[in-house]
């Protein structure tokens, strides 16, 4: 059995106090979650939307006047139509692409990789938003409930998203347990408000602070274009929805049936608090008022001012702001499959000691960070620029699906298709409305953003393939030379057959007879594959040198090699030299895009005073003269 990585002393220590001991690639289960779990982790952005929803189409329509309010049923009853084209469709997602990746793999199937990226830098930018709108609302109903906190906003926002950060480091599977109460409490109690309000309001008359926000006179005629801005300003509702089908494999096995479960789940209950709020905001004439949201505004009327109004509000800022941990469980995912494809650096594809994808992490808190200074943390700020990115998703997925079941074509496949392409119809028409309708808003924004995030993958992209040929993989360079070194043994970290490679192991052999190369893989699902390849390719190869392969079930690199130094030192009396391969990129932005495994190891090292490190770096430029 592998050993725990040892701790070391300092800051580390502190910081796995924080985050928790590294987990084995066989713990990894304990982090995988259940359907209920899964609306902690992986719904709350939809479910808490009703607190912004609502609250969007009736500050369009108060454009109008009070005579237009009476428009928010219907207008949330299109919402919830469209609400159940899309869970059906997403439960189809998961049926079809189980492995996760939801718009951007469905896409790259079935539309290529051009479209994939539209797709995946739309997700993107609606994983930051969603982190910034829940977050911002969820303190919006705080200082509702307590007006005195208002000037406090930003740091309140900036604590939050701290919190949360942490929590996700830790694991998402105990994100979600801690998550699950908050959650519970939240959909028991607004629904408990909503039967409350609709059967016998206990405060219907009672004084409401602030005053109404209503013009004196309309400023705009009820027309089809002023229905349509307020169905896509409503439409913020429906964010949210494509998490599950991203983030399959979060899930228990079976793992298909229990996200499916968790989407049916999802649309029931979202579906039915965005019905019973519309209901009680038409038969109460609730409009915008200066310092209190809607959603406070019908409690206080359904149960008064008291505790029930209090627990319930505190209930919803937590979870409000806990719905950001939606996108931390997607982000990051989406991430690691776009640094898989290269289109985003390879630190985004590497776990933490938790099993996470900490880079992805902590890239979204910092982005999210910076979107909530800059607008101060107000919601009605973000909300333009909310859905567009989430539409078009939804858009392309819906799409690729069509194009999916007309290649497959399993049983009942046309009418999939058919579902999935009046999917595809309205998610594109309301992609189209939003832009249009929010553009001088804000949504220009991400309308800038979405193509500055698709030249930005396509050129990483781009220095791969350069990087890749240079670097010879996938053809096997010419065989190091040994030569007579001296008294000392040499360990040279590997992670493929290359040029780079090749040429390490020249210096290695230059210095010493005694030379070994050792590689890292992590015991997971592809491990044996991945493995037995590079065994392989060592083997036709054949440098001279031989490879020792260090298995382990925890996600660092650096604790094996460590530990196989060390057992070095133990078994020889020569000095223990390590050379590091390291690539130097023609340009200093790239090196980001570069591992950064020997500057990791390096460090690691230095409690070792007997032991040489070396970096045996190597121009880029210069692999190529090696043929």
């Amino acid at each position: 059995m592998a050993e725990e990585p040892r701790p070391r002393p300092g800051a580390a220590t502190v910081w796995r106090l924080l985050v928790g001991r590294p987990l084995r690639a066989g713990e990894a289960s304990k982090e995988q979650i259940t359907p209920v779990e899964g609306l902690s982790a992986l719904s709350l952005d939809a479910l808490t939307s009703v607190a912004y929803g609502p609250e969007a189409i009736i500050v369009v329509l108060a454009v109008a006047g009070g005579s237009a309010l009476h428009l928010v049923l219907p207008i949330t009853i299109a919402i919830v139509v469209l609400l159940t084209v899309l869970v059906f469709s997403y439960r189809q997602v998961i049926d079809a692409y189980p492995s996760g990746g939801g718009a951007y793999a469905v896409s790259r199937a079935n539309f290529g990789p051009r479209a994939a990226l539209v797709a995946a830098a739309s997700l993107v930018v609606d994983y930051t938003l969603t982190v910034a709108v829940s977050i911002a609302a969820g303190v919006a109903a705080l200082t509702s409930a307590f007006p005195a906190l208002s000037s406090a906003t930003v740091p309140i926002c900036l604590a939050i998203l701290a919190l949360i950060t942490m929590l996700n480091l830790r694991g998402l599977g105990e994100t979600a347990r801690a998550f699950l109460l908050p959650t519970l409490v939240f959909i028991i109690g607004l629904l408990a408000v909503i039967a409350v309000g609709l059967v016998h309001p206990l405060a219907l008359h009672a004084p409401q602070p602030g005053h109404l926000e209503l013009p004196t006179r309309s400023l705009q005629a009820v027309g089809i274009l002023l229905v349509l801005k307020a169905f896509s300003a409503g439409c913020s509702a429906l964010t949210g929805v494509e998490a599950i089908a991203n983030g399959v494999p979060l899930f228990k096995q079976p793992r298909v049936r229990r996200a499916k479960r968790t989407e049916a789940m999802l649309g029931v209950i979202l579906g039915a608090m965005l019905l019973g709020l519309a209901v009680l905001a038409r038969r109460w004439h609730v409009g915008p008022r200066s310092g209190q949201t809607v959603l406070s505004q019908i409690m206080a009327d359904a149960v008064g001012r008291h505790w029930a109004y209090y627990v319930v509000s505190l209930t919803i800022t937590l979870v409000l702001a806990l719905a950001a941990n939606t996108s931390f469980g997607g982000l990051p995912v989406l991430a690691s499959l776009l640094a898989r494809d290269n289109y985003l650096p390879h630190l985004f594809s590497l776990r933490g000691d938790r099993q996470v994808f900490s880079t992805g992490i902590w890239v979204l808190a910092v982005l999210a960070g910076i979107l909530l200074t800059a607008v101060e943390g107000n919601t009605q700020t973000l909300i333009p620029l909310f859905a567009i990115g989430v539409f078009t998703g939804f858009t392309f997925s819906q799409s690729g699906l069509v194009v999916h079941w007309r290649r497959t074509r399993p049983a009942r496949w046309r009418w999939r298709a058919a579902v999935n392409g009046l999917g595809a119809v309205v998610t594109g028409v309301a992609t189209v409305v939003f832009i249009f309708t929010k553009f001088a808003e804000g949504a220009w924004v991400v309308i800038v953003a979405v193509p500055t995030f698709i030249f930005l993958f396509l050129r990483i992209h781009l220095y791969y393939e350069r990087a890749a040929e240079t670097l010879g993989f996938g053809t096997d360079p010419p065989r190091p030379h040994p030569a007579h070194g001296g008294k000392c043994r040499v360990v040279v970290p590997v992670t493929a057959v290359s040029r780079l490679t090749a040429r390490v192991l020249d210096e290695a052999l230059s210095l010493s007879d005694h030379v070994e190369a050792v590689t890292v893989v992590m015991e997971d699902s592809g491990a044996h594959d991945r493995s037995r390849a590079l065994e392989e390719d060592w083997r036709r190869w054949n440098p001279g040198v031989p490879l020792r392969v260090l298995r382990t079930e925890y996600a660092s690199v650096v604790d094996p090699i460590v530990d196989f130094i060390d057992e070095q030192r133990r078994r020889h009396s020569e000095q223990i030299v390590v050379l590091i391969p390291a690539v130097i990129p023609s340009r200093t932005r790239y090196r980001l895009l570069h591992n950064q495994v020997d500057l990791v190891l390096s460090a690691a090292l230095r409690s070792h005073p007997d032991v040489v490190v070396a970096r045996a770096a190597m121009r880029l430029e210069d692999c190529a003269a090696v043929r």
